[in-house]
């Protein structure tokens, strides 16, 4: 995604940004699997963004041969920046079109970002 990349991001680490965003910590298991990121692959892109400050590990309170990773102060912002770019082009291209198609077409993209790959 140009927006992130624009903010130093790759397009994997802003699909991990994104998940980390939706939620508290998460496993790299769990990273793998929604962003479809091999585990290797996975590992490197979270070693990356926990470099830039983007996002951090920790221990799980309830299980702690468990680490969670979560988003950072620093990767909130950048995905917030992101999201209003995004928002701001999207409302620019939409512009003629009616509220409830414009939701309707937020719920589609919604479903979609959500459905299993």
């Amino acid at each position: 995604m140009p927006a992130a990349e624009a903010e130093g991001v790759s397009r994997e680490g802003w699909r991990v940004l994104l998940m980390l965003a939706r939620g508290s910590g998460r496993s790299m298991g769990e990273i793998a699997a929604h962003t479809s990121l091999p585990a290797p692959t996975a590992t490197r892109v979270v070693d990356r963004l926990v470099e830039s400050r983007l996002a951090y590990r920790h221990t799980d309170a309830v299980d702690r041969r468990r680490v969670l990773v979560h988003l950072g102060a620093d990767g909130r912002e950048i995905v917030e920046r992101v999201c209003r770019r995004v928002e701001r082009s999207a409302g620019g291209l939409l512009g003629g079109t009616h509220t409830a198609e414009r939701e309707r077409l937020a719920e589609l993209l919604a479903a979609l970002a959500h459905a299993p790959r």
